[in-house]
């Protein structure tokens, strides 16, 4: 581990100009490539005091043995010099996006004599012209069998076609009419290439034009009595109909735009981009990608932009693109996109609208693509054993810990406190184990007091359930099942291995107090706290550590992650079941019948707690003495104040009093 001080340049050398710099290792590989308005600002923020910066941003400067930059001019040429190096260092502490698949593409080869349509995967090649990318190559081949009808360009690879032209006939598709057959001449070089750009005239949004004229030749082939032809193109629209429909209207006026999203979390962040030519989507592609330098959604919305139009130019890049957030250089950016196309391009947030509605669609996709990423690497069965073993040798364990549980607390600024348990069995999890609790030892807002407490209350359920059977329940076995008299399983049965709180120091100093209280001596704790995702341990002022490509933090976090959702879950059922709670609930012997027929009667609990005894008595059902308990139940119920729900600070209208009768 280097000192970064024993390569510090001095104060006066760096200028204070925009450029790039690299940092190299002792073996002089570029480890980190960043660029700066000011290099001087920039560089200097990475030699403070080791302990002020962030774990990685101190991970990259303790590994790195140098320092050196190049001055540009603008901060546009920084950007560019920027990709170029990232490009071919391929330096290890910078966000490089990675693919989840290959993406294949509908390309026609304009740079050929006879354009040919086909799918295309991997790199561009120049003279191409793409469209997409496609989420399957049957999708292209779909939209492809149904626009030849309409525009019979070649689709047989150059092999077929040499053999063709020697036997001068031409294939199946010329004879049906899905090819022009320029095999056998049955069309020029140029007609085909006619028929070509007309092709990729239609699938970059230029539609409806076409349609018109095909509509047009239509009606007049009908007027003259060439019936034949005017079904051929009637049958042809129908044809290029459907193929629109393939791809649904989302923007109006014929929107080129890109839309970008990002979901993330401290370890990795994944990106999804929506294309959209002529107001439909016409692909999709996304990224994973892990989070190897210290860098916010702005940050990751740049390297997305590097990475998506760094090779493009032309048409490629559109007139507008939409991101989450801005780069922190906009105007750079924005210059840099429009020198790529040749033409002004718009980078903005969305806020309202149609492309408000379909950033959300794409942001969706992008927390589909992170949660899938994850789910994947937790199902292998490799992978979960890695987990558990890189989870046992950093805490310290004798074993690999099977069955793993972890507590969250949850509530609303103190009120509705509740704790969730959820169990992890082999690095799978068991949620047929999964239990919630309300807080009942005390009243308000305590974190660590209510992990004492739920620790408390799970261990000595498991203790009771030992000293009623004798036995230690479970033991090496975390998949043999305790069962009741009944058949059963029985609750909090079985030990875990390992208990995981959400939290720091307290709140495992609090998990630990609690089963020492109990004599319990053989089940581990750990702490994971979220904000930089570090592994606190009993006892110990410095957390652990675990490299950001463990699989064993990767399990941690995803425990962590599950205990926290179904907390909350639980905290906004109770939530919403007190807002919904009727003053009705206490008058004793009114059941829910009544209880509808005075809401009913009345129309609000408020009017109803303004009548009168005997304006009660006139409903159906009521007699003088229950009548007697509404009013006393109500007048003990009458607020002070106007009724605030929590959860919208609306004022709450007492007119729902009923809605749980």
């Amino acid at each position: 581990m280097a000192d970064p001080s024993s390569y510090r340049p001095k104060p006066g050398q760096i200028p204070d100009s925009p450029g790039v710099y690299r940092f190299r290792d002792e073996h002089r590989r570029v480890i980190y490539v960043g660029k700066a308005k000011s290099l001087r600002q920039r560089l200097a923020s990475y030699f403070q005091d080791l302990a002020s910066l962030h774990p990685r941003t101190r991970t990259m400067v303790t590994t790195a043995a140098s320092v050196e930059w190049t001055v540009v001019s603008t901060e546009v040429e920084a950007l560019q010099l920027e990709y170029s190096w990232i490009k071919e260092f391929d330096p290890r502490f910078n966000v490089k996006y990675r693919d989840d698949k290959s993406y294949p593409y509908l390309a026609v080869t304009l740079n050929e004599e006879f354009p040919r349509v086909q799918v295309m995967r991997g790199a561009k090649r120049k003279g191409v012209r793409y469209f997409g990318p496609y989420g399957q190559a049957w999708a292209i081949r779909e939209t492809v069998d149904l626009m030849l009808r309409v525009f019979p360009v070649r689709t047989c690879s150059a092999g077929v076609f040499r053999n063709h032209v020697q036997k001068g006939r031409p294939c199946l598709l010329g004879y049906i009419g899905k090819c022009s057959a320029p095999c056998v001449g049955r069309v020029t070089p140029q007609e085909h290439r006619e028929l070509a750009e007309e092709f990729c005239d239609f699938m970059a949004g230029r539609t409806g034009t076409y349609i018109r004229r095909l509509e047009k030749q239509m009606m007049a082939a009908a007027e003259e009595m060439e019936y034949e032809k005017a079904g051929r193109l009637r049958d042809d629209i129908e044809a290029l109909r459907r193929a629109l429909e393939k791809n649904a209207v989302v923007l109006a006026d014929a929107t080129d735009a890109d839309l970008i999203a990002v979901a993330q979390d401290e370890l990795e962040a994944a990106v999804q981009i929506f294309h959209v030519r002529g107001g439909r989507v016409r692909g999709q592609r996304g990224w994973v990608t892990d989070k190897v330098e210290n860098v916010d959604t702005a940050g990751l919305v740049e390297h997305a932009l590097q990475q998506l139009y760094g090779e493009e130019s032309g048409d490629a890049v559109p007139k507008e693109v939409l991101v989450p957030a801005l780069p922190e250089d906009t105007d750079a950016v924005t210059q840099w996109l429009s020198g790529r196309r040749g033409s002004a391009v718009s980078l903005r947030v969305p806020q309202r609208g149609d492309k408000k509605a379909l950033m959300e669609t794409v942001e969706r996709n992008a927390l589909q693509a992170l949660g899938l990423h994850k789910t994947r690497r937790a199902s292998d069965l490799t992978t979960r054993s890695r987990a558990l073993e890189e989870i046992a040798e950093a805490l310290g364990l004798d074993s690999a810990p099977l069955r793993v549980e972890c507590f969250d607390i949850s509530h609303l600024q103190g009120e509705d406190v509740v704790a969730s348990m959820v169990v992890f069995e082999d690095g799978l999890a068991r949620k047929s184990e999964y239990r919630r609790f309300q807080i009942k030892g005390f009243e308000g807002q305590d974190d660590v007091r209510s992990m004492h407490e739920v620790i408390t209350r799970r261990f000595k359920r498991y203790l009771a359930e030992k000293d009623r059977t004798g036995e230690w329940i479970g033991g090496d076995d975390p998949g043999h099942e305790a069962k009741d008299e009944d058949g059963r399983p029985k609750k909090f049965a079985y030990p875990p291995q390992l208990v995981v709180v959400d939290g720091g120091q307290p709140q495992v100093a609090a998990a630990k107090r609690a089963l020492d209280e109990l004599g319990i001596d053989d089940v581990a704790v750990c702490g994971l706290a979220k904000r930089l995702e570090e592994v606190w341990l009993p006892h110990e002022d410095d957390p652990v550590v675990l490299p950001r490509s463990s699989e064993g933090l990767y399990l941690l976090q995803r425990v962590r992650d599950t205990a926290h959702d179904f907390a909350i879950r639980y905290q906004r059922s109770k939530r919403s079941k007190r807002i919904r709670t009727s003053p009705l609930d206490a008058v004793p012997g009114l059941g829910d019948t009544r209880k509808q027929a005075l809401i009913k009667h009345f129309g609000s609990v408020k009017r109803l707690r303004q009548a009168t005894i005997e304006q009660i008595c006139e409903v159906p059902g009521m007699g003088r003495k229950t009548a007697e308990s509404v009013v006393v139940a109500l007048a003990r119920t009458a607020p002070s104040a106007p009724a605030v729900n929590t959860a919208t600070g609306e004022i709450i209208e007492e007119n729902d009093g009923g809605s749980t009768a």
